[in-house]
């Protein structure tokens, strides 16, 4: 017999947000908990990424702080979800939204890397329901901007990952900060590295539910191990997988590997773009909205998105490194094969790394044969599926016809910059600009609106040398991109180098 979400004492105000999303039936780690969490019991929940952990916990936060009424006192939110990671915060709430909507309530996020201006503002008109990352909600506890005094209901989100990252201490701080009375729910994939020890000290007799252990993986999801013969047959093997219809995600070891990868797969016609502990969080979300609606089928991701990325309908995911440990093999191929759905994960093993990725799947628990392959091989052609159309990357700015004399046409460039000297000491956007070399911008003089100068910078120039000497413009060095100019190339349609002020 089906159980649905009404079965199992879902309000109805929620039941029927969730059949407007398709939602009917519950995962199992939903199916095992709401009856204990709606009933206000402390719970323990243990489950692999992408076994519905979000959802068992934002239906009874939104359902408890909805049913107790009245309205959050500034600065004083009513719940509290606890996350690791930028990403997964904002996609928490994102999820829980559209529930607290169904009872007029309040959510907002807080996390760093961004400026707390608006944090601050949302605090102040009055905030529910508060999804953090536990560094910036410690500072704007400490700045007297929230207090957890009203705190009715808590959730510690993939707590085992904060335990990774060192977050245990401030999670403490944090806990303590909030009514011994609330209800709290803990949702883990393990209980080690001391996250036992939070469950002990702040929680009041839960009851324990695991839909599987840590090293499981999902049934669904088929694991491939490619042998490469070396460097250029991986660079070969590494584009035709990403080439294949549908959304993939491929894993780097560093954050210079992903944006360069990213940026080369762009170039070749593959839209992609990337996710790393460099860019900044609207960088971050610029891309993850353009992977997340089509506008780009590849990301390329460092570790940082093994947790914090949840989108539907990846079908591919490739460990174009072999992570460090099998954990990280684990978590990163969680992208795939999520809430029911298949997929494919794909690690690529060059002859040195052959005896370490062995060890590695062996302690995953993964079975895999290897197979020795080249990106025409036929089985690389049935898992990346027929090529996606060629795209053409968004153009960087062309540059401009320049005119008798050095002067340059007007029209808009792609960055900022400022130079000065000579008769021409205006204000001159370009895409690049470096010893009298302009290209592809708006040259606006200072006097007589004209910028004198050779194209090849041998004459003194308003914007390159004087004097004898070579001057840099202002903008010090070209940075390319907005985040990354392959987010910006197929997310709004820009692309090209921008100047940055030094």
């Amino acid at each position: 017999m089906t159980t649905t979400f009404a079965d199992l004492g879902v309000p109805t105000k929620i039941t029927d947000v969730l059949a407007r999303d398709g939602k009917t039936e519950p995962f199992p780690i939903q199916a095992d908990t709401l009856g204990d969490t709606l009933s206000g019991r402390d719970v323990l929940g243990r489950g692999k990424t992408g076994s519905g952990k979000t959802l068992a916990f934002s239906i009874p936060v939104a359902a408890r702080i909805g049913a107790s009424g009245g309205r959050a006192r500034p600065g004083h939110p009513r719940a509290l979800i606890l996350a690791p990671t930028r990403e997964l915060a904002t996609q928490i709430d994102e999820a829980i939204k559209p529930l607290a909507a169904a009872y007029r309530l309040k959510t907002t996020t807080i996390f760093g890397g961004v400026n707390q201006r608006r944090q601050e503002n949302a605090l102040s008109a009055g905030v529910d329901i508060v999804v953090a990352c536990p560094g910036r909600l410690e500072d704007l506890m400490k700045q007297g901007v929230v207090s957890l005094d009203s705190i009715e209901i808590t959730v510690l989100d993939e707590a085992d990952h904060m335990a990774d990252l060192g977050f245990l201490p401030g999670v403490t701080r944090i806990m303590n900060a909030t009514p011994k009375k609330g209800q709290r729910l803990l949702f883990s994939a393990t209980l080690d590295n001391g996250v036992d020890k939070l469950v002990k000290r702040f929680m009041t007799n839960p009851t324990t539910h695991s839909v599987d252990s840590a090293d499981s993986h999902v049934e669904l999801m088929t694991h491939h191990v490619f042998h490469v013969s070396g460097a250029d047959a991986k660079k070969d093997l590494v584009r035709r997988l990403a080439a294949g219809q549908g959304r993939r995600v491929l894993f780097m070891r560093t954050k210079h590997q992903a944006k360069r990868l990213a940026k080369q797969l762009t170039a070749d016609g593959i839209p992609s773009v990337d996710l790393h502990g460099n860019l900044s969080q609207n960088a971050r979300d610029r891309n993850l909205a353009a992977f997340a609606d089509g506008s780009a089928q590849v990301l390329v991701a460092t570790d940082v998105a093994a947790r914090g990325v949840h989108v539907d309908g990846i079908e591919l995911v490739v460990h174009v490194d072999p992570p460090a440990e099998h954990k990280a093999y684990l978590h990163r191929s969680g992208r795939t094969a999520r809430a029911g759905t298949a997929g494919d994960v794909v690690t690529l093993v060059l002859p040195e790394q052959r005896r370490d990725t062995k060890d590695l799947l062996r302690k995953a628990k993964i079975t895999a044969q290897p197979q020795d392959v080249h990106a025409t091989h036929p089985v690389v052609i049935d898992l990346a599926g027929p090529e996606a159309p060629y795209v053409k990357p968004a153009p960087v700015q062309a540059p401009q016809q320049q005119r008798s004399g050095g002067q340059r046409s007007g029209g808009q460039g792609g960055g900022r910059g400022r130079g000065r000297g000579g008769a021409g000491a205006g204000q001159s956007r370009s895409g690049q600009s470096r010893n009298g070399q302009s290209r592809g911008g708006q040259s606006a003089g200072g006097r007589g609106g004209q910028s004198r100068g050779s194209s090849q910078g041998s004459q003194q120039s308003s914007r390159g040398q004087q004097s004898g000497g070579a001057r840099r413009s202002s903008g010090g060095r070209t940075s390319h991109g907005s985040g990354h100019s392959s987010a910006a190339a197929f997310s709004s349609g820009g692309g090209g180098s921008r100047r940055r002020r030094g």
